[in-house]
């Protein structure tokens, strides 16, 4: 049971590993670009290599749980679902339901956990597998693996690595779950954190805070919803940054640099935009923006 491209990397581990896979649950379909319908990446992986696929609206009530129990399945592996599992659900398989979640947890429980660790500025963060309970992502830990978090991930670099760490821990705890040797260590509910959903609201830059937060919300909010600003008269995205130096610039202060937009933050240092994208336009580098607005380097814009 699983939905975006995270959860693919543990779909295809799965299938690779040579297990029966009796049916996948995915998302419905959703409109994408002009209204066409898009499949999620697990309903068109599953397809690709011949596995049923099924799409149910919700997950309560009698019908998806007479499906599941037709499929005998002896255990439920869950990544990225995006629904809530009753516990007649959790139930049906006798191995149990186990789920693989981008956190190190009990911290960033919840559905955006890698985007919201790198917003916060962790050093570090992971991929937990554990035993599905009814409360959100409070079920026993079987195990967990971390991986740092470096200065050039941004939340798709981050979202690619969790994917693969976890469809390997996967792999290699099923034998466990299989003979029921499988740790059952409870969480610390004191040490627990959430990580609520990514919105629109959070995508205008302050630029009164500090350089690393703006330079961490630029990197966490990549896709989507992605960070903007206003640049030179304009709505602008912005897909990449770097840290730049000291500056005497008011919070807000932007001038054209050869490395793109340089934005003065709250806390005297300055933040570099090497990638945007200008309302009505596509996305270029900061030094192909910066070459096309043919103005002296260090130009205050308006």
């Amino acid at each position: 049971m699983g939905t975006p491209a995270f959860a693919v990397a543990s779909l295809r581990r799965l299938a690779e590993d040579g297990h029966e896979i009796v049916g996948v649950f995915t998302q419905p379909d959703k409109p994408g670009n002009r209204k066409k319908m898009t499949a999620p990446p697990v309903k068109e992986y599953a397809l690709s290599v011949g596995l049923p696929v099924y799409q149910p609206e919700r997950m309560r009530g009698e019908e998806p749980l007479a499906l599941l129990r037709s499929l005998t399945p002896e255990l439920t592996v869950v990544a990225a679902y995006g629904q809530i599992l009753p516990e007649d659900i959790l139930a049906v398989p006798p191995l149990g339901s186990v789920n693989v979640h981008a956190s190190l947890l009990p911290k960033y429980r919840g559905a955006a956990p890698i985007n919201r660790a790198i917003l916060n500025g962790e050093a570090e963060t992971g991929v937990t597998l554990m035993h599905m309970a009814k409360k959100l992502d409070a079920g026993d830990i079987i195990c967990a693996r971390s991986t740092p978090i470096l200065p050039e991930d941004d939340a798709l670099t981050l979202f690619e690595r969790l994917a693969g760490l976890g469809a390997a821990l996967l792999s290699e705890t099923l034998p466990s779950i299989a003979n029921g040797t499988a740790p059952r260590i409870p969480q610390d509910d004191g040490e627990a954190t959430y990580a609520s959903m990514l919105s629109r609201e959070m995508s205008p830059v302050d630029w009164s805070e500090p350089a690393q937060a703006v330079f961490n919300k630029i990197r966490a909010l990549v896709p989507w919803p992605a960070a903007t600003a206003v640049i030179d008269g304009k709505n602008t995205k912005l897909w990449r940054s770097e840290l730049g130096g000291q500056t005497s610039d008011a919070a807000g202060t932007m001038r054209a640099v050869k490395r793109g937009v340089e934005a003065a933050c709250g806390d005297g240092r300055s933040v570099v935009i090497t990638q945007l994208q200008r309302e009505g336009g596509g996305r270029v580098s900061g030094e192909a923006w910066f070459n096309g607005r043919h103005v002296p380097a260090g130009t205050v814009l308006p």
